[in-house]
C-alpha cells in the first residue's frame, strides 16, 4: 500500500485509530465501530496488515508494536501523512523568519522541515539527517548537525556525543516529535539514547512546541521523555481525546488544531 492510498481513505485511518485506542479488536467490533460491513472491514484489515500497520490474529487485529519497539520509518511516513502535513503547515506558519530552532527525530518533524524551505534567516540545529538534507535546499537556512552515532533505520543521530553537542546552544524554539502521549500526560519514546538528546533539546530551548498527530494520544512507549508541563504549544490535526484537553489546560499548553486540507 502506498502512502497516497492510505491518505485518500479516511475509513482506514479511522480503523487504525480504533485498533490503536483498544490495543486489539475483532472484525465484528470494527464493523460496528465504523458502521460498515464485515466484508469491508476484512478487506481494509488485509490491506493494512500487508502494509505492516496492523497484525492479524484469528478473528481480529492488534497494534503491531509493543512498548519496546517503534514501527519502521517508512511505515510511520505513511501513517496519517495527511494529518502530519496539516501539522507541518501550521507549524511553519507559526515559525517566524530569522529565528533559531532545534528539531529532533520524527516523520512529523521531517514534514515541518519541508514546509520551512521557503523561510529566511533560520538557524537550525538537528540530530535528524533527514531534516538536515531537506533544509540544505534552502540557501537562507543555516543547518548545524549534531555529532554522534547515526541510526541506520531512520538517520537519527543519537548518543552522548549528540547530547554534549546540543548543550552548547540555546535556541528560540524546539520542534519536538514523540512516539506517544500516555493518559497521565507523560511523553514517551522507544530509544533511551534518542530520548536523552530530545530532553537536552527541551532544556536548551526558550519555547518547546510538541508535534503530535492524533495517533500519538494513548500510545504507550517504554522511555519517559518529558511531561506536558514542559511544553508550551502542541500542534495536532484533530481535537485530542479525553483526558488530554483537561491535562493540556492544567499544564498551560496552548493547543493548535490544524485540520487536514480535505476537511476544510
Amino acid at each position: 500500500m502506498a502512502a497516497s492510498d492510505l491518505n485518500s481513505n479516511p475509513r482506514q485511518l479511522r480503523l487504525l485509530d480504533v485498533v490503536r485506542l483498544r490495543g486489539s479488536a475483532s472484525v465484528e467490533e470494527l464493523s460496528k465501530a465504523l458502521g460498515v460491513t464485515l466484508q469491508t472491514v476484512r478487506r481494509d484489515v488485509q490491506r493494512l496488515a500487508d502494509a505492516g500497520l496492523l497484525a492479524r490474529f484469528h478473528g481480529g487485529v492488534r497494534v503491531p508494536t509493543s512498548t519496546t519497539e517503534n514501527i519502521a520509518h517508512q511505515q510511520r511516513e505513511t501513517l496519517n501523512a495527511s494529518g502530519k502535513a496539516a501539522i507541518a503547515r501550521a507549524v511553519a506558519a507559526a515559525v517566524p523568519n530569522d529565528c533559531s530552532l532545534m528539531i529532533n527525530i520524527g516523520t512529523t518533524t521531517e514534514a515541518v522541515a519541508r514546509e520551512l524551505r521557503g523561510h529566511k534567516g533560520l538557524r537550525v540545529i538537528t540530530n535528524n539527517l533527514n531534516v538536515a538534507s531537506i533544509l540544505c535546499a534552502n540557501p537562507d537556512c543555516e543547518v548545524i548537525v549534531a555529532g554522534g552515532m547515526v541510526r541506520h533505520r531512520d538517520h537519527a543521530i543519537v548518543g552522548e556525543a549528540a547530547v554534549d553537542f546540543v548543550r552548547q546552544f540555546k535556541v528560540d524554539i524546539a520542534l519536538i516529535g514523540v512516539s506517544g502521549i500516555e493518559a497521565d500526560g507523560t511523553l514517551r519514546d522507544f530509544d533511551y539514547r534518542e530520548v536523552k538528546v530530545a530532553q537536552t533539546i527541551i532544556e536548551h530551548s526558550r519555547e518547546v512546541w510538541l508535534l503530535a498527530d492524533s495517533s500519538k494520544f494513548h500510545r504507550p512507549a517504554m522511555v519517559r521523555l518529558a511531561t506536558l508541563d514542559q511544553i508550551d504549544r502542541i500542534f495536532t490535526e484533530a481535537p485530542p481525546p479525553d483526558p488530554f484537553p483537561v491535562l493540556l489546560a492544567e499544564a498551560g499548553v496552548r493547543c493548535e488544531i490544524a485540520e487536514p486540507a480535505a476537511l476544510r
